[in-house]
C-alpha cells in the first residue's frame, strides 16, 4: 500500500524552512513550498507535499494551507508558532519552530532541493520570493495569464520543461504515481 506522508512532509518542510532561512513568514513559506513541490515534480513527476496550488494575483497559493494559517490544525500548531517581529521599520510575522525537523519521510532528492532553496533564499524577504514564483513562462504565469486565470488550479505538469522522450517519461511516471495514489485512497 502507498503511504504518502504528505502531511508530515508539509509540516517538516515548514519546520526546515523556518529554521534555515530568515524572515520566514507566511508568504515566504508558501513560496518555498511552491518552489519545492514544482521543482521536485519537474525532476520526478511527483510533488513533495501534495498541496494543490491556485493562481492568485500575488502568486501561486495552496488554498487549503493558506486558509489553515489563521487557525492552525493541532499537528501544525504543535510544530510551529507564528509571532510578530519588527523588521526594519515594519512588523511582519515570522514562523518559529517548536520542535525539531524530522527528515525521516524525505528522499535524498527532496532534502537536496530543500537545502538548495534554503541556501538560495536564506536572506530574502517575501518581495524577492514573489519575483521568483512569478517567473515569466513559469507554471503560475501560464495559468495567471494577466489575470484571466485568477483562482484556477496550477497543474504540476506545467513544471516539466523537458521535451520529447524525457517529457513523456516524466508524464508517464506522474500518471502512474497518481493512479497508485488514487487506488490507495479508494481502498481506505
Amino acid at each position: 500500500m502507498l503511504v504518502s506522508h504528505h502531511r508530515e512532509k508539509l509540516i517538516n518542510a515548514v519546520l526546515f524552512f523556518a529554521a534555515s532561512t530568515k524572515y520566514c513568514g507566511k508568504i515566504k513559506v508558501i513560496k518555498l513550498l511552491y518552489l519545492l513541490d514544482f521543482e521536485h515534480y519537474r525532476q520526478t513527476g511527483r510533488s513533495v507535499t501534495g498541496l494543490e496550488y491556485h493562481a492568485w494575483k500575488m502568486g501561486p497559493v495552496p488554498i487549503d494551507f493558506y486558509q489553515e494559517w489563521d487557525d492552525l490544525a493541532p499537528d501544525l500548531a504543535q510544530a510551529i508558532t507564528v509571532e510578530p517581529v519588527k523588521v526594519y521599520d515594519f512588523v511582519c510575522e515570522e514562523v518559529r519552530p517548536l520542535q525539531s525537523f524530522d527528515d525521516s519521510h524525505f528522499t535524498k532528492r527532496e532534502l537536496q532541493i530543500m537545502q538548495a532553496l534554503a541556501t538560495r533564499c536564506r536572506e530574502d524577504m517575501s518581495r524577492p520570493m514573489v519575483n521568483v514564483s512569478h517567473r515569466e513562462s513559469g507554471p503560475w504565469d501560464a495559468i495567471w495569464d494577466e489575470g484571466r486565470g485568477n483562482g484556477q488550479r496550477i497543474p504540476y505538469q506545467l513544471a516539466i520543461d523537458a521535451t520529447g522522450a524525457e517529457r513523456e517519461e516524466l508524464l508517464h511516471a506522474a500518471r502512474e504515481y497518481e493512479g497508485i495514489a488514487a487506488a490507495a485512497r479508494s481502498s481506505e
